[in-house]
């Protein structure tokens, strides 16, 4: 199932839920893929950089039948340079702002508290996610989109990264623009009521497989907006308020 679900990452190709043929399959077993499939990346020296969390909104949890987030692994080539997104090996990208915390001590256990985190984060930056499923028409079930690396893709940080004491992240408020156009808005507090809370949440459920958060990893803390769908020819701007800005343009 891993070997599947790399060669269709990473060609781009669509391809129906494993849900369909292994229909049992938990949550663990589904985490249990995730992990072999990034190690095929690895295997090849795409190393990972950091952790990724999806389902930090009360309600996507409510529309997953859930009650805690869900998370993915990030690599080296999924970071992009430059403020381009190219369509090619992409199915239906989607795109998310978020944090990213760059964290400089382990983070380990299920007893965190917020002071732990913020002594363990060297800075935050504004940044963004592509998401894309490949599970055909975007359709998957909790133990799928876990199993796909939690819709993983490519993601991008803002140039300049910020102290932790810098502002309030729970209430700084993002706004998208798609061509010029608003399309998004809302506040960090979308983020388990404060971005902080997602570094806790992901380092309980990463305890429970004896992993941690380390030293130099990116933990890009979940979605600030809903996500948008991105095409050929699309710019992007969205603005963090006194963070700055980012832009992305789609391109073949």
């Amino acid at each position: 199932m891993a070997s599947e679900i790399e060669e269709n990452q990473r060609n781009g190709i669509e391809m129906e839920k494993v849900t369909l043929k292994y229909p049992k399959m938990t949550v663990e077993e589904a985490y249990d893929v995730q992990s072999q499939t990034i190690q095929r990346y690895r295997d090849r020296g795409d190393e990972m950089v950091g952790w990724k969390m999806g389902l930090t909104s009360v309600a996507k949890q409510k529309s997953m039948n859930v009650e805690e987030p869900i998370y993915g692994r990030l690599t080296n080539s999924m970071k992009l340079s430059t403020p381009t997104l190219k369509m090619e090996n992409l199915i239906h990208p989607k795109v998310e702002p978020e944090f990213a915390f760059l964290i400089n001590k382990e983070l380990k256990g299920d007893q965190l508290q917020v002071k732990d985190v913020w002594e363990a984060t060297k800075e935050v930056y504004p940044a963004l996610e592509i998401i894309d499923s490949r599970y055909k028409n975007f359709s998957f079930t909790l133990t799928d989109v876990i199993a796909d690396n939690a819709s993983s893709s490519k993601f991008i940080l803002g140039k300049e990264g910020f102290p932790p004491e810098y502002t309030d992240w729970d209430n700084v408020k993002v706004t998208m623009f798609v061509n010029g156009d608003e399309v998004q808005s809302g506040y960090g507090k979308a983020v388990l009521d404060h971005p902080v809370n997602s570094i806790i949440e992901l380092s309980k459920m990463l305890n429970r497989t004896g992993l941690s958060i380390k030293p130099g990893m990116i933990v890009l803390v979940g979605a600030i907006t809903e996500a948008v769908s991105v095409k050929k020819g699309d710019y992007l701007e969205v603005n963090y308020e006194t963070l700055g800005q980012l832009n992305l343009n789609v391109t073949d």
